[in-house]
């Protein structure tokens, strides 16, 4: 797998779509109406969105309850209520960068900390293959680590991602890309 960067890419792929498929997200579900629906329709998915990316569950459990905080205080000035699901999205991407970075900076004070707060019955659902590829993306960088997790878990388009991390759509291709590359060298390993 080391030397197929098509191969790295359908793991990821296999692997992200995998946890799409087991948390029943769709991109044809019919768009909810009212915040109660939103809510109950995409907690959960949001949740793991952002376990994907701060790679810890009570800090995603409040990244995205900040988000749908956000999202109430903001309901009466969305366009429509289909707007809302990207405003959670972007809300959960900022909201886990803004995590990220306390997280660096708490780190240059205290040895560095290595969890893996993945909960048991998702790695229990994954294949020996599906974790390596889950375990090399936290070695990512954070912006490849978002842009391929969005692309092949949220299942978004080069534009969505763009919209979701404030990045031109160029360069998330060439992120994704890099992205790739260095999830190959990492699994080579």
């Amino acid at each position: 797998m080391g030397d197929d960067p098509e191969g790295i890419e359908r793991s990821v792929e296999k692997t992200l779509g995998t946890l799409r498929k087991l948390d029943g997200a769709s991109r044809t579900a019919p768009q909810p109406l009212t915040l109660e629906d939103i809510y109950k329709q995409q907690r959960m998915r949001m949740i793991r969105l952002a376990i994907l990316l701060v790679d810890e569950p009570t800090t995603a459990e409040d990244v995205v309850q900040e988000a749908f905080t956000g999202l109430y205080r903001n309901w009466s000035g969305l366009r429509d209520a289909n707007a809302a699901i990207g405003y959670l999205r972007t809300a959960v991407v900022n909201g886990s960068r803004s995590v990220l970075r306390r997280r660096k900076t708490a780190r240059a004070y205290e040895p560095p900390h290595q969890a893996n707060a993945r909960s048991a019955e998702s790695l229990a659902m994954l294949t020996a293959e599906h974790q390596a590829v889950v375990d090399a993306l936290g070695q990512l960088p954070r912006r490849q680590r978002e842009v391929l997790v969005l692309r092949y878990y949220g299942n978004l388009s080069e534009a969505e991602i763009a919209e979701a991390t404030g990045l031109s759509k160029g360069t998330v291709k060439s992120t994704a890309s890099r992205a790739l590359s260095a999830l190959q060298k990492i699994m080579g390993n």
